[in-house]
């Protein structure tokens, strides 16, 4: 297995860093196949929080994009090679991503600045989606159940000559599980690769999405206990909602310089439309995202010892549209203008790396960025069945998109009274094989920051939210994936993290705050998954998910419980001679567990968001033509 995430391509083995890699085997059991809480369950050391039971998550790496109200923050986001993020390293939301045509998705975890700038000091996530099958064919995808839910997907593809292609359109639609969570999404994705000869290749990328979620916003104890399904007061009154158009389009390819030489390179343009009401007001923005990416590689060396060297340079920006009417209930837009404002933004990076191989047991790597970010990576593989490896590396944080349009200070404008955040982490790591049936993956690391950022409120503007820097944290872990074939028909996965991240200072009140909890980050989170496959025709599946309790507030005076849900998932396949497919009833919380599943800070306790309680889906796949011969394993 190869991985791509640390801009080189090179063995999972010989990787000098944590990553995780979701395969097709784990996409093709998703229920609903329709956020990313369903693809990174069994990744150690990543939570995602799904706030209605949609698309609209937030997305943790070691406890790092924490921090977000809205979208996912300190970690890069790649969709087939294509970043997600913005010059500020924020990541709007994962509409664009249609997980029932995903293959693969690679997580790198930990300070990823030297690779891929200060957006990345958390981690990387790359998702590659599928390529079309060597002959034209079709498959429709088909899944409904709890809450209204219903997916259709269909995609066609093939192969004609040089050319490889794909489209695909999908339509989701749910009602949601609490009052006023109603969610619907279209998604159309069109890629086509063009191997012109075995020297040039070119990827040409289009997708395009329209996201429409009511937003219930979160209950205090007491309504929680009443209804845990209600909506907020203030949700339902002013009719809080958002709704997303946008449009991406990429182009990515590789030439070969040399024998020993290539230049890879990358650029895209993306453009946003964006409406929100919330209590005060009903805002709208649109959003231009241009980027582009080269990055230069010289391979040289034979027998024991190789080298590796890459240069690039990343740039990316953006221009921001906004403006804003007051609400004046039920998202009904009074005349005043709040704000009225166009934000220009820009970044980019210049870099350089270096990957030296010294045999089949040593592989060393560096990598350098001119804003001074830095990583040293080893690693060690004394057996054929076991790589060890260690990394020291430094993250950089600057203030994102969505910390710096809420100003404390007034309506519009930005909060200028932030600062960069800094991070450093030293991890080390084993994977390997044992006895033929079982895979490992384990990591250890211990990382500090400083100029960390919160979340807070202001008595004059209580229903928004603002943000800080605020102090220090230490933030030590453990990450274990473990992979069990112990007969040929049966598969055990599971994962496990443990985290223990404090304060290690904190602004205004240290004393109630320092060796406290890092909300919102449990201590203990488990994943189990087992599959049985009785014959050609017959799966069946099914596993758990717990956590332990974790704290809301950074003074830890407010807790939800831990708890554990089972789910479970019978499936029946069959091949044809022109078709394949596949039916799948699948459960999901099958206890019924009265649960929190998401939340934030609020100063007037509405701290909590309820979890869904027993979901069921059936799902029906269909393949025809080449997409027939060609199913995922």
């Amino acid at each position: 297995m190869t991985v791509t995430t640390p801009r080189m391509t090179m063995p999972l083995k010989e990787t000098p860093a944590s990553v995780s890699v979701v395969t097709p085997q784990t996409l093709r059991n998703m229920p609903r196949a329709f956020s990313a809480d369903e693809a990174l369950d069994l990744v150690p050391g990543v939570r995602v929080e799904n706030q209605y039971d949609g698309e609209v998550v937030h997305l943790y790496i070691r406890g790092q994009g924490v921090l977000s109200e809205h979208g996912l923050r300190n970690i890069t986001v790649l969709l087939d090679g294509i970043p997600l993020d913005d010059p500020t390293g924020f990541v709007r939301d994962l509409f664009d991503v249609d997980w029932s045509t995903v293959k693969r998705v690679e997580v790198l975890k930990g300070p990823s600045g030297a690779l891929y700038g200060g957006g990345a000091s958390g981690g990387v996530v790359s998702i590659r989606t599928q390529d079309g099958p060597p002959k034209q064919g079709v498959e429709a995808f088909f899944t409904g159940g709890s809450h209204g839910f219903l997916k259709a997907m269909v995609e066609d593809g093939g192969t004609q000559g040089a050319l490889n292609y794909r489209v695909a359109a999908a339509r989701t639609l749910g009602d949601g599980y609490r009052d006023h969570t109603a969610f619907h999404a279209t998604n159309l994705y069109g890629k086509f690769h063009w191997q012109a000869s075995p020297r040039f290749e070119m990827t040409a990328l289009v997708y395009g999405v329209g996201h429409f979620n009511e937003i219930a916003e979160g209950l205090n104890a007491e309504q929680v206990d009443q209804n845990p399904v209600q909506a907020n007061p203030d949700a339902a009154a002013f009719n809080e909602y958002q709704k997303t158009r946008r449009i991406t389009a990429g182009l990515t390819g590789r030439v070969a310089l040399t024998t020993r030489q290539n230049l890879s390179f990358s650029a895209y343009g993306r453009k946003t439309r964006y409406r929100e009401a919330v209590p005060s007001s009903v805002d709208h923005a649109t959003y231009t995202n241009p980027g582009a990416m080269f990055q230069w590689n010289l391979m040289t060396g034979k027998g024991h010892v190789r080298n590796h060297a890459a240069a690039g340079i990343d740039a990316s920006w953006q221009t921001i549209d906004e403006y804003a009417h007051p609400n004046m209930g039920g998202a009904v837009e009074g005349p005043a203008l709040l704000s009225d404002e166009t934000i220009h933004q820009g970044g980019g990076g210049v870099y350089v790396m270096d990957k030296v191989s010294l045999g089949s047991a040593w592989t060393v790597m560096a990598s350098l960025r001119r804003d001074r970010i830095y990583q040293n990576l080893e690693a060690w593989s004394p057996l054929p069945s076991l790589s060890v490896y260690a990394d020291w590396g430094q993250g950089f944080t600057p203030p994102s998109t969505e910390e710096l349009l809420n100003n404390p200070a007034h309506i519009g404008g930005f909060n200028q009274s932030m600062s960069a955040s800094t991070s450093r982490q030293v991890e080390a790591g084993a994977r390997g094989t044992a006895g033929g049936s079982l895979y490992y993956d384990a990591a250890v690391f211990r990382m500090t920051t400083d100029n960390d950022f919160q979340r807070y409120r202001v008595p004059s503007r209580p229903l928004e939210t603002f943000y800080r820097n605020t102090g220090a944290t230490r933030r030590t872990g453990l990450e274990l994936y473990l992979a069990w074939h112990p007969l040929t028909d049966l598969a055990v996965r599971t994962a496990y993290t443990y985290s223990d991240f404090i304060y290690t200072s904190y602004e205004p009140d240290a004393a109630s705050v320092v060796g406290g909890r890092l909300p919102n980050i449990p201590e203990h989170m488990a994943s189990l998954d087992v599959q049985y496959t009785p014959g050609d025709h017959w799966i069946v599946g099914g596993g758990f998910r717990l956590q332990n309790r974790l704290y809301v507030d950074p003074a830890n005076t407010v807790w939800t419980g831990g708890y554990t849900l089972f789910n479970a998932r019978l499936a029946y396949r069959w091949t044809g001679k022109t078709h394949a497919g596949e039916i799948m009833l699948s459960g999901r919380n099958l206890l019924d567990k009265n649960y929190i599943a998401f939340t934030e800070p609020d100063p007037d306790g509405n701290y909590f968001q309820p979890g869904p309680g027993r979901e069921v889906f059936l799902g029906i796949r269909l393949r025809f033509g080449g997409f027939a011969a060609d199913p995922y394993p």
